[in-house]
């Protein structure tokens, strides 16, 4: 088996050139764009997104329509500010009965809570 020759530049180079000229044929070699098919896609296109926006329309409207029907359902809805029942006392001060003991200061001597 021979040696491995490393490659000179011009052979690189050469090499680079030919690999350019072969993707700029495959380019050349592709079809023309035809516009009758690019209509056709637009307009698949467009009635495809028309009927996702009707869709979503609808489904919008159909929970609207059942938001509705609930509410007219549900007792004692007539008002949600008649239906929140008064604070008391305890939660007006704050007060909500988790509140741990409060500890004694360092350097304090003597009976505490003063």
């Amino acid at each position: 088996m021979p040696p491995f020759k490393q490659p000179s530049f011009q052979e690189r180079a050469e090499l680079a050139a030919k690999a350019r000229q072969a993707a700029l044929e495959n380019l050349r070699a592709k079809p023309p764009i035809d516009e009758a098919v690019v209509a056709e896609r637009r307009a698949a296109r467009l009635a495809r997104e028309e009927a996702q926006a009707k869709a979503r329309e609808e489904k919008r409207a159909a929970r609207e329509r059942e938001k509705e029907a609930r509410k007219a359902q549900a007792p004692g809805t007539e008002s949600p500010e008649k239906s929140v029942a008064a604070p008391t006392e305890a939660e007006k001060k704050g007060d909500d009965g988790r509140r741990l003991p409060r500890k004694r200061p360092k350097g304090t001597k003597g009976s505490w809570p003063p």
